[in-house]
């Protein structure tokens, strides 16, 4: 595929993977060293002519006369279309792709950056704004590391997670390609690379044979499975027990402990029953968990467990013997979760309530 042809395919073609812009490159005489230098210097949003050796003294005259449309293409793959900046230092982007979809990254405080995976998801978590709108297509190799590209562009990154738009696990081909470039040219430490998942079996065999190994964060949300499942509709069904114990593999062989996600759901999954089986469940293992206060998605019909009651189980459980945070969700003051700017930009919210109390929550 040549520089000039790659956004040309449009309709069902595949997603632009980096092997494409490889391609490109190649297609100009370029050598691995090249490609390697090019590509590191993109995905760090550096000038191409940093360092010391001059380009003309080392770099093909092809590759370096077409350098220019090359990166102004590859700049292309995620467009600032808009920013809305939190009052804790957060920031929403709405990014436009090369065929006319949105996405959105949000740029976290201490230099992380949070980014999609796919425009839209499958999974239909009923407290998403995403999942409700269903999956469009897969995003590329090449559009997973240029939202982080661009947001190089606006501030220092040192820290990426794929908690974003969309499921990883459903999109593990562009993701790990997408990993392994960052923990290499990107310069991200491997650590500092998190994947989110809802789960599948499929995740954790894969990324423990990767290049690159990140850290995991599993949305768990609920220990009873029936919850679970009306919770995460479309998710893998995999019993709570077994997701953990599958993380618990894959923290031990890599070093990175697991992060368990659980957003808190006020009346839903916030009682004395859940923080039992929580305790049952992660004491003990090399993990820790992640309380997270709600962003509320108009229409959902949930609301966000209110603070006092969530510090008192964040201190109960970690009282237990689980080690426990509450975060403060980024960015709550510009409805940062995932899909709510690019769901407003293009149409207004629908209701829909779906009612989970049935299934046995507080």
């Amino acid at each position: 595929m040549t520089s000039a042809t790659l956004h040309e395919a449009g309709g069902d073609a595949p997603p632009l993977q980096l092997q494409a812009l490889r391609e490109q490159m190649r297609a100009l005489g370029a050598g691995p060293t090249h490609r390697h230098r090019v590509l590191r210097l993109w995905s760090q949003a550096r000038p191409q002519d940093s360092g010391r050796r001059r380009l003309q003294d080392f770099m093909p005259a092809r590759l370096r006369e077409a350098l220019p449309a090359l990166l102004a293409q590859w700049q292309a793959l995620a467009a600032l279309q808009a920013t809305h900046p939190g009052a804790d230092g957060s920031a929403r982007l709405l990014i436009g792709l090369h065929d006319a979809q949105t996405i959105e990254s949000v740029l976290l405080p201490k230099g992380g950056l949070c980014v999609s995976t796919q425009v839209g998801c499958a999974v239909g978590c009923v407290f998403c704004m995403t999942g409700r709108g269903g999956l469009t297509r897969q995003l590329g190799s090449a559009e997973i590391v240029a939202q982080v590209a661009l947001a190089r562009t606006l501030r220092p990154v040192n820290k990426v997670v794929f908690m974003g738009m969309g499921e990883p696990a459903h999109n593990l081909d562009n993701v790990i390609e997408a990993i392994e470039l960052l923990g290499d040219e990107g310069g991200v430490a491997h650590k500092k690379l998190v994947v989110s998942t809802v789960g599948d079996t499929r995740v954790f065999d894969r990324l423990l044979r990767a290049r690159v190994r990140p850290a995991l964060a599993l949305s768990l949300h609920s220990t009873d499975p029936q919850r679970r499942a009306a919770l995460l509709p479309r998710a893998a069904r995999i019993e709570p027990r077994e997701l953990v114990e599958l993380g618990e593999r894959y923290a031990r062989a890599t070093g990175h402990p697991i992060q368990y996600q659980w957003t808190l759901l006020d009346g839903v999954n916030d009682g004395q029953d859940e923080c039992a089986a929580i305790v049952a469940l992660l004491r003990g293992k090399f993990a820790m968990l992640n309380l997270i206060p709600y962003n509320t998605v108009e229409g959902a019909g949930f609301a966000r467990t209110p603070a006092t009651r969530a510090h008192a189980m964040a201190r109960w459980l970690h009282a237990q013997g689980v080690l426990t945070t509450l975060r403060q969700s980024a960015g709550q003051d510009v409805d940062a979760g995932c899909g709510q700017l690019r769901s407003r930009s293009s149409h207004p919210p629908a209701t829909r309530v779906v009612e989970i109390r049935s299934l046995g929550g507080v």
